[in-house]
């Protein structure tokens, strides 16, 4: 195990003999590191936080310091929980949970940019990018191969489905289904199309998707009803049942339709 001289290691930490501990990172609490993972300089890491293997780390990150949240007790137990294969770049910061025994969680194959703030009890799939200086509230839930762009703000206990893309600078308060392109403020404008095709999608579950979309979103149709629709379009892909599942269990209302050329105005008026 490389353990740069002037690294500081709680004893009660537990880190793999083949992790590369940095200059002047301080690991305090119960941390446990996992195999291959680098820790770069000045980073910190503490409380009850697991870092699984093969993880970069980068320089200034803070990983399981206590939540923001002005209810939290000092003696509260919680937890962060990190996978495999992450990258968590300049003074990114992931926050423990802040009720009892409750925890945050990141999965596997992530890639979080410089600036990315997670808050408490955020859980994030697999694959998931987040860009520079974007900002995820408590409880935020964010599925597998979702981008998030830079500046991003994201309200706490939004969902966020399975290969959405989140566009710059964008403002959530409202759950976003999958499969689609979110932007502005709690607006979205179709399907993701780029990210489907990479994905692999076939041009059938694509065709399935915008359909799905236009029966949510074009059709005029209020919630209710545009769900009874959906059921009887008689979809047949996995990722069309999954856009349907979304929309029927949603907890928060959803974002709303807005054409790229509204949205193109909507921005000019804002200044941006």
């Amino acid at each position: 195990m490389a353990i740069h001289p002037t690294a500081i290691i709680d004893p009660r930490a537990q880190i793999d003999t083949t992790a590369a501990i940095g200059p002047y990172v301080i690991i305090d609490g119960n941390v446990t590191i996992g195999s291959g993972t680098k820790i770069y300089a000045h980073a910190y890491i503490t409380g009850a936080t697991t870092i699984g293997n093969n993880n970069e780390i980068h320089m200034g990150a803070v990983i399981g310091h206590e939540p923001q949240d002005t209810t939290f007790d000092k003696r509260t137990t919680s937890f962060v929980r990190i996978g495999d294969n992450n990258i968590i770049r300049e003074y990114c910061t992931i926050h423990r949970g802040t009720k009892p025994d409750t925890e945050t969680v990141i999965g596997n194959g992530n890639f979080l940019m410089a600036g990315a703030h997670v808050a408490h009890n955020v859980v994030i799939g697999n694959n998931v990018i987040i860009a520079n200086n974007a900002l995820l509230a408590g409880h935020v839930k964010i599925g597998d191969r979702v981008f998030i762009s830079g500046g991003v703000v994201i309200h706490q206990f939004v969902t966020v489905g399975r290969l959405a893309m989140l566009s710059g600078n964008g403002r959530f308060s409202m759950d976003i289904p999958p499969f689609v392109v979110a932007l502005e403020r709690n607006a979205v404008e179709g399907v993701n199309l780029v990210g489907l095709r990479r994905a692999g999608l076939s041009a059938q579950t694509i065709r399935e998707l915008k359909n799905a979309y236009k029966i949510l979103y074009l059709s005029g149709l209020q919630k209710n009803k545009a769900i009874a629709a959906l059921e009887g379009a008689g979809f047949v892909s996995p990722e069309a049942r999954e856009f349907i599942d979304f929309v029927r269990t949603a907890q928060r209302p959803l974002v709303q339709h807005i054409s790229r050329a509204k949205a193109a105005i909507v921005a000019e008026e804002a200044g941006e």
